[in-house]
């Protein structure tokens, strides 16, 4: 397996962040088949990797409230 240069991403916080700098979760939008997530208050750890549509899945399930 190739490794992913992850130092060169864009992050955005999830709108679902609190501004008190608490559960902070941030994804990077700048790979086309992979969502990376980290947590911005540990961003040397390692980003968790999701594929595209796992991801996608994931956010409409929380929207749907499941």
């Amino acid at each position: 397996m190739r490794a992913i240069d992850l130092s060169t991403l864009t992050w955005r916080k999830s709108s679902y962040s609190n501004s008190e700098g608490g559960a902070c979760v941030e994804v990077s939008d700048s790979l086309p088949s992979l969502v990376p997530v980290r947590d911005s208050k540990d961003t040397a750890r390692t980003p968790l990797l999701f594929t595209a549509p796992a991801w996608t899945a994931f956010v409409q399930g929380v929207k749907a409230g499941r």
